[in-house]
């Protein structure tokens, strides 16, 4: 099978890409109070021009909160394009703004949980949600303890440069998804290791187990890794305070885990996950299709692209 070849991150196919970062690089340095306003600009923005992705949203948002009346959905569908464009902006002070700037945005909670669970020089399998602070949650972490950080190469060349190289500022080793063997060796050797497996990857190497009460495409690899890093798996939780700063927390590593039934151990991280999610569902990326992969003869549940 032939590799797709694409260009070169500075091929003028990509200028346009170029030329979007230039003020997320102006926002990261700029004031406190224009950062906000820039991403809740941003958020209204996406909001009324994705219609594709806020349609992504609105069916999750149904599938997830059936309890909840249209009205109720269409506040929350709305709060969480805010959250995803003060996570853009986020994202851009993460990248670039110096260290002292991104402390006085941050709070981290629990660091003596993660020194424990690293006792003896055992690695430690960090696992959160695609919240709309990782990057900043990544950024604090990294800055409390050395790490590296499991990530999905981009399909378009300028922002792969650019995430990657940013990322690699401040985490040690920046891990593209299918490299299991160095996720192992991060672990074995006592490292801490980002891992996010709350995304649909298909069904290979995916069991279905329950997320907000869907069949949902789950990786089995989280308790591989943990088996064969000897690792200690420790979920963390990080959200955006209502005056703006990141909190980020850090749980007591999971006992017992993993088991002998990847089913089950699948259903616990996905109960695990949606925990983290429903603390602040407004804040998480719904525009993923977490249910794109549905169990033999089940009906799809998103529109069809066009």
């Amino acid at each position: 099978m032939r590799t797709r070849r694409y260009p070169h991150p500075l091929h003028p196919r990509y200028w346009p890409t170029w030329l979007a970062l230039a003020p997320l690089w102006l926002l990261a340095h700029a004031p406190r109070a224009l950062q906000r306003g820039a991403g809740a600009l941003l958020g209204a923005l996406l909001h009324g021009f994705a219609r594709s992705r806020r349609a992504i949203v609105a069916t999750n948002l149904a599938l997830c909160f059936p309890h909840l009346g249209e009205r109720e959905r269409a506040a929350l569908l709305r709060r969480n394009f805010l959250a995803a464009g003060a996570g853009i902006v986020d994202s851009a002070i993460a990248w670039w703004a110096g260290s002292e700037r991104v402390r006085r945005r941050v709070e981290v909670r629990g660091m003596e949980r993660l020194q424990r669970a690293r006792a003896g020089g055992r690695g430690v399998l960090l696992l959160g949600a695609h919240m709309t602070t990782l990057e900043m949650a990544g950024r604090a972490l990294a800055m409390e303890a050395e790490s590296d950080a499991v990530y999905r190469r981009q399909k378009n060349p300028a922002w792969e440069r650019i995430i990657r190289r940013s990322r690699a500022r401040w985490i040690r080793h920046v891990i593209e998804r299918s490299d299991v063997r160095a996720m192992r060796a991060s672990l074995l050797a006592g490292r801490v290791l980002w891992y996010l497996p709350d995304q649909d990857n298909g069904a290979r190497h995916s069991v279905f187990a329950p997320f907000f009460g869907i069949a949902a495409a789950t990786l089995t690899a989280t308790a591989r890794l943990a088996r064969v890093g000897r690792a200690a798996v420790v979920p963390v939780a990080h959200w955006r305070a209502s005056d703006g700063r990141c909190v980020v927390e850090i749980g007591e590593p999971l006992a017992d885990f993993p088991g002998r039934d990847p089913v089950a151990d699948a259903t616990r991280i996905n109960a695990l996950i949606e925990d983290l999610v429903r603390a602040h569902p407004e804040q998480y990326l719904w525009a993923h299709r977490r249910f794109k992969t549905r169990p033999s003869g089940a009906a799809p549940l998103y529109a069809r692209r066009h």
